[in-house]
């Protein structure tokens, strides 16, 4: 129970609140306390939105307080009965047989029937909420309060619904009459136009439509201060009326009734009506996952307030063949223990009904909380699913390849301090980044006028340094390139400043800094970085698309190894031709390379017995690329795996070249739950007409990756020809790449909760994120499906 209830301190005890114990109280923004089964000092604080979706988790409707029993009722009715189909339900013996719970009977019982993952058995949702327990038999309180489980008597089913006047039917009755409006007693009293209907369901269009604008957009409903006599209230009014103006279902009734409107959009209608909207994503999420097989992207970070917060991204193949990235959500949780983030993870899952067995792959960064080989998030996982196979995104491993070579080579290190020093100094002050943009102005207008450089449309755009990131390497790559090209700019900016600087200290630095600019050294690290960053960022963008899949992944690994391994072989001859010309073109003198080399700072009569030649081709440009090329073996230690590698012959690049019969097969045995004995019997004939349909067809023949693939298949209707190669091709696909989409959440929670809106719950928080990260989904909602959520939730003064 504690899983799901949260304690908070202890309170005073007193008379009064030993009379009210065991009863649940409403409180702001629908929190509720809740003592069940508690010592008197201990309380409960549970949010109506995070009830347990689990019917083996919850508490009875009668342990509630009757004034909020309604509110109970109708969260759990407008999210259905908790159905997990995609769940691997367990055997348990039944008489002389093993048995279990059989999916169809969802289909059979669809608005009813439950079925509980961690109890293993099941319940009735119309029974939890309206049938009072105690009063029957055993059989007849096995649906509502112990749960059902004995799969052999399936006439269970027919006996729990009975006839017409059975309980459960006056139970079913009771839920129809608590979601339809005109079966409210306040409407008994109420005296309603129908020009009064239409003016409200006008507002309350119009509010949606204001709200799916403010939400698609990230902006705050009314900024930092939401009381009602916040200034924003004018920007609300202005939304309406442009809405009037444009869209022809609105009428002018809304302007003139603009002090409904504002009360309409009051916080916690705001509230409701976004909630509504999370719920409908929601339940398009689900209805798309289905009873596919899909993996999990997990990280964790601290929002502005300070709290750590888990988000959680799903991919899964749609119907269309296509991989998708969806963000199921955050959750906000107490410390990032592996243990914490997995029960985190659960109930998340739990609420949008997937089950764990489904799970084909996990993707996370290199933390030891989540990578741990015994106590990781990935361990526990697998204990549970030994499918749910570990891929270590490959973005974290390729920054931490470019970490090591930047702290592992002496020349690398200090020509990455000496940039961040520049950009301290010469971006310091809003005054010397004038001097920046202005002087590369005019030398971009003394290149126009010569001749040098094209005009054009989108040519010649203006340009600032860029100061590159602590975490994210592919800024660096950025930010050389940006101080190549404004490489005499930035001359003469530190010469201004050895001018007429504040300080002796700053003109002292800018001393030093034009002393490193103005050495070879310097200008050679400089473009070795660049043209190996170069080959990285391409690998590291492509990295971070979310339809990317594992297979071409790999190949992108392995063509960058051979970029570098290449530039190495036969690329010195350009490189240093391309230095020599930066440095001839800058004023800086090259040391012949046939001449005795002399470390800087360092006696003569010290120098190591070595050419120029040896120390820049031999212990910085091969010592930097052979460094690059070693880490980047050791970290894509995954590439390796013999799973990955019966992967790649899914690919249909160059006519399947890379097909092989035997390791597809070998590919089924890393997934016991998912192909029987006689699958993998099947499969190895299957294969072979398979191969042979494949390059027979030239429609296949262009492709090149294993996601064109799916989606060329069930074009031709080949998925349902060939059913279990489709089943290798889609777990393939599933298999994540890298965090990149829970990377993105991150930044769209920057966005929701800002410096100004800090004070922001967790529920609402995570309904605006569902929101704005989903636009799609967002914009394919009517408003009719809101304004019935909406209508929904509480009894409402209007009818509709």
């Amino acid at each position: 129970m504690e899983r799901y209830f949260k304690r908070t301190s202890s309170s005073k005890t007193s008379n009064a609140t030993d009379e009210n114990s065991n009863k649940i109280e409403v409180q702001n923004e629908k929190r509720i306390r809740v003592d069940v089964d508690l010592p008197k000092t201990s309380n409960v604080e549970l949010s109506v939105e995070n009830l347990p979706s689990d019917p083996g988790l919850r508490i009875p409707i009668t342990d509630f307080n009757h004034n909020i029993r309604d509110e109970i009722r109708r969260t759990y009715l407008q999210r259905g009965p908790f159905q997990p189909r995609s769940h691997d339900f367990p055997k348990s013996k039944c008489g002389m047989k093993d048995r279990r719970f059989n999916p169809s009977w969802f289909d059979k019982y669809s608005d009813w029937l439950e079925y509980s993952i961690c109890k293993d058995k099941a319940y009735c949702l119309y029974c939890y909420l309206f049938r009072t327990s105690g009063r029957g038999n055993e059989e007849e309180e096995a649906f509502n309060k112990n749960g059902f489980s004995n799969w052999k008597k399936t006439n269970k089913f027919d006996l729990n619904v009975g006839s017409h006047n059975s309980t459960h039917n006056n139970a079913r009755r009771s839920c129809e009459d608590l979601m339809r409006q005109s079966q409210h007693i306040g409407f008994l009293f109420q005296k309603q136009s129908d020009q009064a209907t239409i003016a409200y369901r006008t507002r309350l269009n119009t509010s949606v439509d204001c709200i799916r604008f403010l939400l698609k957009q990230g902006l705050a409903f009314r900024g930092h201060y939401e009381s009602t006599t916040s200034k924003n209230q004018g920007n609300f009014l202005e939304l309406v009326q442009f809405l009037a103006e444009h869209n022809k279902d609105i009428d002018d009734v809304v302007l003139k009734n603009a002090p409904e409107n504002l009360k309409l959009i009051a916080p916690a209608i705001q509230k409701d009506i976004t909630r509504g909207f999370a719920i409908a994503i929601t339940k398009f999420v689900t209805d798309e996952i289905g009873e596919k097989f899909y993996s999990i992207l997990v990280d964790e970070s601290r929002d502005t307030s300070g709290k750590e917060q888990m988000a959680i991204v799903v991919r899964f193949i749609n119907t269309k063949g296509v991989i998708v990235e969806r963000f199921l959500g955050i959750s906000h949780v107490s410390d990032t223990t592996a243990n914490s983030l997995k029960m985190a993870t659960e109930q998340l899952l739990s609420s949008y009904g997937l089950s764990i067995s489904k799970i084909r792959g996990q993707g996370y960064d290199g933390a030891s909380n989540m990578r741990g080989e015994f106590n990781g998030l990935k361990a526990l996982f697998l204990n549970e699913n030994t499918s749910a196979h570990y891929i270590h995104c490959f973005s974290h491993q390729l920054q931490l390849a470019l970490v090591a070579v930047a702290k592992g080579h002496v020349q690398i290190a200090l020509l990455f301090t000496i940039i961040s020093n520049v950009m301290n100094i010469v971006g310091v002050s809003c005054k010397r980044r004038d001097q920046v943009r202005e002087l590369q102005r005019e030398k971009a207008l003394n290149a126009l006028q010569s001749g040098k450089l094209l005009t054009g449309r989108g040519l010649n755009q203006e340009i600032t340094l860029r100061r590159a990131g602590e975490t994210r390497w592919g800024t660096h790559y950025e930010s050389i390139i940006r101080l190549i090209t404004m490489f005499s700019t930035v001359i003469d900016v530190l010469e201004i400043i050895l001018e007429d600087g504040a300080s002796s200290e700053q003109k002292g630095e800018a001393y030093a800094l034009l002393e490193s600019l103005h050495t070879f050294e310097f200008s050679f690290c400089l473009h070795l970085m660049k043209d190996v960053l170069g080959i990285t960022n391409e690998l590291s963008q492509a990295l971070q698309r979310g339809e990317q899949d594992i297979v071409n992944a790999m190949s992108l690994v392995r063509i960058c190894k051979l970029r570098l391994q290449d530039m190495r072989d036969n690329k010195w001859v350009d490189f240093i031709n391309n230095v020599t010309s930066f440095c001839e073109q800058h004023k800086i003198s090259v040391p012949h390379m046939d001449d005795k080399w002399v470390a800087r700072g360092r006696p003569r009569r010290r120098a190591q017995d070595m050419t120029n030649l040896y120390h820049f081709r031999v212990e910085i440009f091969y010592t930097v690329l052979d460094m690059q090329l070693q880490e980047l073996n050791n970290r894509f230690t995954e590439v390796n795996t013999e799973l990955l590698l019966c992967m790649t012959c899914l690919n249909p690049n160059n006519k399947f070249h890379a097909f092989n019969k035997d390791k597809l097969i070998r590919m089924t045995q890393f997934y016991p739950a998912d192909f029987s004995l006689l699958d993998q019997a099947v499969l190895e004939n299957q294969l072979d007409t398979y191969i042979m349909d494949m390059r027979s067809d030239d429609q296949f023949t262009p492709l090149k990756d294993i996601g064109s693939l799916a989606e060329k298949m069930i074009q031709n209707k080949k998925d349902i020809i060939y059913p279990i190669v489709f089943k290798l091709l889609e777990l393939a696909l599933v298999l994540p790449v890298a965090t990149a989409g829970v990377e993105r959440a991150f930044s769209a929670m920057n966005i929701i909760k800002n410096r100004l809106r800090n004070r922001i719950g967790d529920q609402w928080m995570n309904d605006l994120l569902l929101a704005y990260i989903e636009k799609d989904i967002l914009d394919s909602i009517d408003n009719e499906v809101i304004i019935e959520l909406f209508q929904n939730m509480k009894s409402r003064r209007y009818k509709l």
